[in-house]
């Protein structure tokens, strides 16, 4: 008998726990030729924001060590084209569909949920208070009353699901974390880039056009899977690891750490089949593993782990 791989959420369902994250795999049909969506756990679109944004400035992205730095900037052609073009696309492609929204204030973020519930077969939302790159929206994803005050005011606005994608460039976390589950936050992402940059020392000068950019990639795993056994002991919410995951056992790591789903990254980028492959590879770990539904291994490391 097969593994059961459906996960629950709180109110947001998902046939299994292998998603795509924001701002890698485009509107999806870039990635036609690559990935049977139907077989994916979701699919979340690159963030869209109330109005049309042209982004940073070139040089936009800049591979480093291990890792990619992108300052992208929200580039995107607003909510109105979203609802327009993409909308009835993504949801007829099969998989469960998560729109990601970033705006500059509370009621931005609102405004946009109320629009976006015109669409009930959309899986969810997640919430944007993390980018790195952009002015406003990391604000938010700073301080627990902030964030928890988006949350709430999406919640009031509109019945899907809400996920909460935090930043991890704070020095307390957890505190975002309870903050956005007291709101209401059917789920938390963790996590969103860390700040970085790139500079080039002949020139003088930085070389990403907005100076500071997120690093995403292998580098940085070790630091999230660090933040979501952290919230995964402190919060009572469920948790969508997202981080430099490449391969089923980083995907293992990452459950067995706390994280109910994962989200795969920068890996869209050179290997656009690799979500797809790791589902039959996260049924084919856990059957020989002995489990008989996904939810036996999530957090099992911290069974057996020492006290802090």
């Amino acid at each position: 008998m097969s593994v059961e791989l459906a996960i629950q959420l709180n109110r947001l369902q998902l046939p299994n726990p292998i998603l795509v994250a924001s701002g890698t795999f485009g509107y999806a049909k870039e990635m036609t030729a690559y990935v049977d969506f139907s077989k994916l756990g979701g699919i979340i679109p690159k963030t869209v924001t109330p109005q049309p944004r042209i982004g940073n400035p070139p040089p936009r992205t800049i591979e480093a060590n291990c890792g990619l730095l992108n300052s992208i900037g929200l580039d995107n052609d607003g909510l109105d084209t979203f609802i327009e073009k993409h909308v009835d696309y993504l949801l007829g492609l099969g998989a469960p569909i998560i729109a990601n929204i970033a705006g500059k204030t509370v009621d931005e973020f609102a405004a946009m949920a109320s629009q976006l519930n015109n669409f009930p077969k959309l899986a969810g939302l997640e919430l944007n208070i993390s980018c790195p790159n952009v002015s406003g929206g990391v604000d938010f994803g700073t301080v627990p009353e902030l964030a928890g005050e988006v949350v709430n005011a999406v919640r009031n606005a509109c019945d899907l699901p809400v996920i909460a994608k935090l930043t991890p460039n704070v020095t307390d976390i957890t505190a975002i974390a309870q903050s956005v589950a007291d709101a209401g936050a059917d789920a938390v992402s963790l996590v969103n880039t860390f700040k970085g940059m790139a500079v080039d020392w002949r020139k003088r000068k930085p070389i990403l056009g907005g100076r500071f950019g997120g690093l995403s990639g292998p580098a940085i795993k070790p630091l999230a899977l660090r933040v979501v056994w952290q919230v995964a002991e402190a919060v009572d919410v469920p948790i969508i690891g997202v981080g430099g995951i490449a391969s089923i056992d980083d995907v293992m790591e990452f459950l067995v750490a706390g994280a109910s789903a994962v989200q795969i990254g920068t890996a869209n980028f050179y290997d656009p089949g690799l979500a797809e492959r790791l589902v039959g590879e996260v049924q084919a770990t856990l059957e020989a593993e002995g489990c008989d539904k996904l939810t036996d291994i999530i957090g099992s490391a911290h069974e057996s782990a020492p006290s802090s």
